[in-house]
C-alpha cells in the first residue's frame, strides 16, 4: 500500500503543512500529523550524531553545517513517507475514529501485552527535554531574542537597519549552534566570523572553513577572534565597520537591509562570491520573520 502523502514533500513546504487543519478528522490528514512526528524524531536523531561527530573533533564549516541540516531535515521527511520509525503507523491507529480508548492501568497492574518492550541494550530511549515542532525555528527564535537587543544597539550608533547585521550574525554562526571554540572547548562568541590577523592579541579560536579564491573552494582550519560575551564581538565588528573604508557602502545603507547585504557582499568581508545571496535568502527567508515574532522582536 503507498504511503500517504503529508501534504509537504519539503521540510520547508508550511503551505502544505497549513494545509492539514482544513479536514483535521480525516485519515488522510491523521496520517500526515503522524508523519510529521515521526519525522521529528528522525530529525533529532540525525542532529544527536551530527553533533557527536562535531565533539570527538570533527567540525564542519559554517556553510557546510547549514547544509547539513538541511538535507538532514528533507531525508527525516522523506524517510518519514516511507515507514520511518514507526511512530507514525502506531499514532495513526490511536488517533484514528474508533479507536479503542483503554482506561489507563498503573504500571504495576497493566497486562503484561500493554506494557512497553524494554528496550535492547545500548538502544536509543531518550528524547530531547523539549521537542519541537521546527528545531531550525526553535534555536532561531532562542538566537535572534539573545543577540537583537545588542545589535539593535549598534545598528543604531552605525545607522544601518540591525536586520541586515542580523542575518550575517546567522549566517555566520548558523543560529548560534555553530561557532569556532578556543583550545579550551569554549565557543569563541564570534557573531560575524572575524579573523584573528596579526593585530588581534586577545584569545583565539579555531575553525574548518571553506575559503574561495578564483571561485575554486578550499578547506582550511583558521583562526578567528575570540570573546568573552557577545556585546563585546557585536561591538568589535561595530567599530571594524565604522572604521574601514572598505565598508562604506554597507554603512551607507542606513535603514534598508537589502542595501547594507549588497554593500557587505560587495566589499569582499568573505570570499564566498555567493555570500550576499546567502545574506539575502536569510533576510527574505521565513525562519527569520517566525523567529522574530517568537522572540517578540519588533522592528
Amino acid at each position: 500500500m503507498p504511503p500517504a502523502s503529508s501534504g509537504a514533500d519539503t521540510y520547508t513546504d508550511l503551505s502544505g503543512l497549513a494545509a492539514l487543519k482544513k479536514d483535521t478528522s480525516s485519515p488522510q490528514t491523521l496520517r500526515a500529523v503522524a508523519e510529521q512526528v515521526d519525522a521529528l524524531f528522525l530529525q533529532m536523531m540525525l542532529k544527536s550524531m551530527r553533533d557527536a561527530s562535531a565533539d570527538q573533533g570533527d567540525q564542519a564549516s559554517n556553510e557546510m553545517g547549514m547544509y547539513q541540516d538541511m538535507f538532514d531535515k528533507q531525508i527525516a521527511l522523506s524517510l518519514s513517507h516511507h515507514g520511518g520509525l514507526g511512530l507514525g503507523t502506531l499514532l495513526t491507529r490511536g488517533l484514528s475514529p474508533g479507536a479503542s480508548r483503554a482506561t489507563p492501568a498503573s504500571p504495576a497492574s497493566a497486562p503484561a501485552a500493554a506494557r512497553p518492550a524494554p528496550a535492547p541494550a545500548g538502544a536509543y530511549t531518550g528524547a530531547p527535554a523539549r521537542p519541537s515542532t521546527a528545531v531550525t525555528l526553535e534555536s532561531a527564535s532562542e538566537f535572534v531574542g539573545e543577540v537583537m537587543p545588542t545589535i539593535r544597539r549598534a545598528a543604531e550608533a552605525l545607522g544601518v537597519s540591525p536586520l541586515g547585521m542580523l542575518a550575517q550574525a546567522a549566517l555566520e554562526t548558523g543560529w548560534g549552534k555553530r561557532m569556532a571554540r578556543t583550545a579550551e572547548g569554549a565557543p569563541s562568541l564570534n557573531m560575524f566570523g572575524i579573523k584573528a590577523d596579526d593585530s588581534w592579541d586577545g584569545a583565539r579560536a579555531t575553525a574548518s572553513t571553506l575559503e574561495f579564491s578564483g571561485g575554486v573552494a578550499t578547506q582550511r582550519h583558521t583562526a578567528f577572534r575570540a570573546y568573552g560575551s557577545i556585546e563585546e564581538s557585536v561591538n568589535d565588528f561595530a567599530r571594524l565597520l565604522g572604521s574601514s573604508p572598505r565598508y562604506k557602502d554597507a554603512v551607507a545603507a542606513g535603514g534598508d537591509p537589502q542595501a547594507y547585504v549588497q554593500g557587505i557582499g560587495k566589499s569582499g568581508y568573505a570570499t564566498d562570491p555567493e555570500y550576499a545571496n546567502k545574506l539575502n535568502d536569510i533576510l527574505n527567508g521565513s525562519t527569520l520573520r517566525m523567529a522574530l515574532n517568537v522572540s517578540g522582536e519588533k522592528l
